[in-house]
């Protein structure tokens, strides 16, 4: 496996996290699950945290295409 191919699995294994946190957001938000906000901050921060991770590889793939 090459890096290109490593970054595009790392990627994907961040999505998937990332849309998972956004389900798990959503379901507290609209009540479905007992809100507790700490737990809901928390829960954004790792979200925000993982988008930040997902531009940066995404930029790292670009470039070395590009290169």
């Amino acid at each position: 496996m090459d890096e290109v191919e490593a970054l595009r699995e790392k990627l994907s294994e961040l999505r998937d996290r990332h849309r998972d946190l956004n389900e798990t957001i959503d379901r507290m938000a609209s009540g479905a699950v007992a809100l507790d906000m700490f737990a809901l901050q928390r829960l954004k921060k790792e979200r925000l945290s993982l988008k930040e991770m997902i531009v940066r590889i995404e930029g790292m793939i670009v470039d070395d295409i590009i290169a």
